[in-house]
């Protein structure tokens, strides 16, 4: 039986990704720890984000799949169709799987789990106060005293300022993903990540999709794999407009949601039968304390130095409510780094290598720097690039739009040095883009990859090739350079 300590040495503020993790590795270093979460385990990535998102995708591609299978050579009888009611209780059995899991895991180390919204009245000092619902099964407010304390917050979908953003049927990304039917038409307005990737899910199981964006598409993309994604996007029937400001959003006679939009100093409207408003995520800084402790801010983020310290001594902050890379594997990682220096082991953050995956049909993941990011700083590099019709996993799995671009140092001989960023658009790109990390990390070189034995048939030998590109060419691709 587990036996509360009077003091602990660590309280954790939230048990996301980047709360649990932290909770956790704290444990493992000796030390007794509480995670405060108001809501549930896991956070908004393993409950309304990554994991549920990462579910409907599989759905799609595996349907996606199916109706493609008669060139695989399988032949399936009768209608094939997508029940999206099934899809969705999946989805709940899946992250309840997932989210019992981390729980059992962290009791295994011994964490004690407190349920409520937790307030930090001074370093050392958290209040918990418990939800309406925890009151009246008997909860009560407490105190709970600690060493250091670890801010895990998180983020939320960032609002849009315009009238009819409250009507029904106007929707954030948590909310669409409780949806019980699969709706006729979308329009999505926002071009970021996770726009784009509901876009690409929903329009492959059947639903009318149309995409306004009002600044970019796809920003932090590399822009050769954006464009070209923008493009695929289109041949699957998903219209894209870029550069626009949204005015109004209003209900039609016909009982559809219609989005009013100037471009270009024209009117114009999208309409749908749901709006998905997905321009971007907030940090959560609210309800913390933040501002009766004096900690410094950078706008809504938490500002941290690189030991992940804030302002106020005793008191770190991880994951998205430090507005930095709002990642789930960026989350963790920093909630590792935070709670070693909160036990006095002294390491500093490194984003040399931090992967990002967007996961659409295909699929497309970068890692370290662009060309737009080389020319801005002034380095001399060297692109290569390989495509997936021509990998013969590739072509068996009948699966082969897209490509790999690798980024090199230019060496004095003109070839390709030490790797500076890997971008591929292509089947398991998520998975691919684990060597070219790696590789960034350690400062591999084109030639340490060129060299490495890859497995046949895989779709990693595209990384193999695109490396040996930087040198004298490709093995398996004609001579030509990059576009």
């Amino acid at each position: 039986m587990f036996i509360a300590p009077e003091r602990y040495d660590i309280v954790v503020i939230g048990g996301g990704p980047g709360g649990y993790v932290a909770a956790i590795r704290a444990a493992q270093l000796g030390a007794h720890v509480c995670v405060v979460e108001k809501a549930r385990i896991g956070g908004t990535c393993l409950n309304w984000g990554c994991i549920p998102t990462k579910l409907l995708a599989h759905s799609a591609e595996t349907y996606l799949q199916t109706k493609s299978s008669a060139e695989l050579g399988i032949e399936i009888s009768g209608d094939i169709r997508i029940n999206f009611q099934r899809v969705m209780q999946r989805r709940h059995q899946v992250v309840d799987t997932l989210g019992s899991n981390i729980v059992k895991l962290m009791r295994s180390h011994q964490i004690h789990i407190c349920e409520g919204v937790g307030t930090i009245l001074k370093p050392g000092l958290v209040h918990v106060e418990p939800s309406m619902t925890d009151r009246k099964e008997g909860a009560k407010a407490q105190d709970i005293e600690s060493n250091a304390i670890i801010v895990a917050t998180g983020s939320v979908p960032a609002q849009l300022p315009v009238p009819g953003v409250a009507l029904a049927g106007v929707l954030t990304s948590r909310e669409l993903l409780e949806i019980d039917h699969l709706p006729k038409s979308m329009v999505v307005i926002g071009g970021s990540t996770v726009g784009i990737e509901l876009a690409s899910i929903f329009n492959v199981m059947g639903t009318c999709v149309r995409v306004l964006d009002l600044l970019y598409f796809l920003k932090n993309t590399e822009e050769q794999l954006a464009k070209r994604f923008r493009g695929i996007l289109k041949r699957q029937g998903v219209e894209t407009s870029i550069g626009l400001t949204v005015t109004e959003i209003m209900h039609t006679n016909q009982g559809i949601l219609r989005v009013a939009y100037e471009q270009g100093g024209r009117e114009s409207y999208a309409e749908g039968e749901v709006v998905l408003v997905s321009i971007g995520r907030w940090p959560h800084t609210v309800e913390v304390g933040l501002d009766k402790l004096g900690i410094a801010m950078k706008g809504r983020a938490i500002a941290v130095n690189e030991y992940l310290e804030t302002s106020v001594p005793g008191i770190y902050a991880v994951g998205d409510c430090t507005g930095g890379h709002m990642l789930a594997h960026v989350a963790s990682y920093e909630g590792e780094v935070a709670a070693e220096n909160a036990l006095g082991h002294r390491r500093a953050v490194d984003y040399t290598a931090v992967p990002s995956c967007i996961f659409t049909t295909p699929e497309i993941a970068d890692v370290g720097l662009t060309e737009k990011q080389c020319k801005e700083r002034e380095i001399e590099y060297t692109v290569s690039r390989f495509p997936f019709n021509v990998n013969g996993r590739a072509l068996t799995m009948g699966d082969t739009d897209g490509q790999i671009r690798l980024i090199c140092e230019k060496g004095a001989d003109g070839k390709g040095g030490r790797i500076l960023g890997m971008h591929i658009m292509g089947p398991h790109a998520s998975d691919l883009i684990a060597e070219g990390a790696l590789a960034i990390k350690m400062g591999a070189t084109a030639e340490d990859i060129a060299n490495t034995i890859h497995a046949h048939p895989t779709l990693s030998e595209v990384v193999m090739e695109v490396a040996k590109g930087q040198l004298d060419g490709a093995i398996h691709y004609w001579k030509r350079k990059a576009t």
